[in-house]
């Protein structure tokens, strides 16, 4: 059977990701807005309702994306600040046990001394670039107990890892640095945009602002019609894969077989049993992951969207989905680009409860599937985390869905 989501020309992508959509969402808002005519242009000049509307939308896009590249920045500044925080505590150490064996490698060569062997003041030992020149040159080693042979040995040796612990830690320090202007640059950008589209919304009108919530209200009953579709539709495949395993396994029994499938799967029957059955394949110990995941993530519903949070009092998008399988034994990666890589990717039509649904081409957007066509998500500022189609914001916008465990 056919898949639900519609064929779309796929751009180029890198390490599962699409590049070239954001330059063409930026391209076509220009374009729009340009429209300016056939959007329906106040008197006054302003903006038109759908121009606002686009504009909002194309900037939380932004912000989201942005969001993403935030919580990437985030992760990784926190994992190079615990390894710069590792190596220099390694470096303290080493240094400290460089010092003592220095000492111990002094009192060697102050005794030496005084027994008359014409060795050097013991302050020409400790100003030495490398105690085993020093005492190879003075003729030391052959007169050395084993113990202090080896002491010399494991100077030498901890002498040359400190600084190369110490070079190390220089360049992780690098590193952080860098992490954290690449995390301040990210902050900036959502900020940036986000007050842009609350400054838009904000020069609206009550009557604009019902209109738009009326469209809000159109869109979510297009979406609600187009999960019951795909309802149907997995209802049937499901139908259809049982009429085939009733079949002999000669294959000529029965023509009375073919004319039973899917007459009684049509769409009448869809809505007396909006269950969807998990197919035979579906491994059950995933089942059993997925409704702690889902038991997580509906406990969390009604909390706010804040960019960057991870719980418990708020989530984004993938903070939220993190989450949820986190309650079901299971590490996800912090951002959306690297969920979509972290399980097995299915068609949308043998969704399972559990999967991970991604959206758009820059693959911004994610949420954990319920099963009959919803999902709860984190959607965006100023909502809550909630249950809704996820055909919210169109067919189209469906990338992917990820089975992660």
């Amino acid at each position: 059977m056919a898949s639900h989501r519609k064929s779309r020309t796929p751009g180029a992508r890198v390490a599962g990701i699409r590049t070239p959509a954001l330059a063409t969402a930026a391209l076509t808002s220009v374009a729009l807005l340009s429209q300016t005519a056939d959007a329906a242009p106040s008197d006054d000049g302003r903006p038109s309702l759908e121009e606002v509307e686009k504009k909002v939308d194309d900037l939380y896009r932004q912000a989201e994306s942005a969001t993403e590249k935030y919580n990437g920045a985030k992760e990784k500044t926190a994992k190079q600040r615990k390894r710069v925080d590792t190596l220099l505590d390694d470096v303290a150490k080493r240094t400290q046990t460089l010092n003592e064996a220095r000492e111990e490698l002094g009192s060697f060569a102050a005794a030496q001394y005084r027994t008359g062997a014409g060795v050097p003041d013991t302050a020409t030992f400790l100003l030495a670039d490398s105690p085993q020149d020093f005492f190879d040159r003075n003729q030391l080693m052959d007169r050395m107990t084993g113990r202090q042979k080896a002491a010399v040995d494991d100077y030498v040796t901890q002498q040359s890892e400190t600084m190369e612990k110490r070079q190390e830690a220089a360049e992780s320090l690098a590193t952080l640095t860098e992490s954290q202007d690449d995390l301040k640059t990210a902050k900036a950008t959502v900020q940036r945009k986000l007050g842009a589209a609350r400054e838009l919304m904000s020069k609206l009108t009550a009557e604009e602002k019902a209109r738009l919530a009326a469209a809000e209200e159109k869109k979510r009953e297009e979406a609600a019609r187009e999960a019951a579709e795909l309802v149907r539709q997995q209802e049937a495949e499901r139908q259809a894969a049982e009429e085939e395993a009733r079949q002999p396994e000669s294959g000529s029994a029965g023509a009375s077989g073919t004319s039973e499938p899917s007459g009684s799967s049509g769409s009448s029957g869809s809505s007396g049993s909006t269950s969807t059955a998990p197919s035979a394949s579906t491994d059950s110990s995933y089942a059993a992951k997925a409704e702690k995941a889902l038991a997580f993530a509906r406990a969390q519903i009604g909390k706010p969207y804040v960019w960057g949070a991870t719980g418990p009092g708020s989530y984004d998008c993938s903070g939220l989905t993190q989450g949820a399988w986190r309650a079901a034994g299971v590490s996800l990666p912090r951002t959306t680009y690297d969920q979509v890589e972290a399980g097995t990717t299915v068609a949308v039509s043998q969704a399972q409860p559990g999967d991970l649904v991604f959206f758009y081409d820059d693959i911004t957007h994610v949420g954990v599937y319920v099963g009959n066509g919803m999902m709860i998500h984190a959607p965006k500022p100023g909502t809550y985390v909630r249950e809704e189609s996820i055909f919210y914001d169109g067919e189209s916008s469906i990338h992917s869905v990820v089975r992660p465990a």
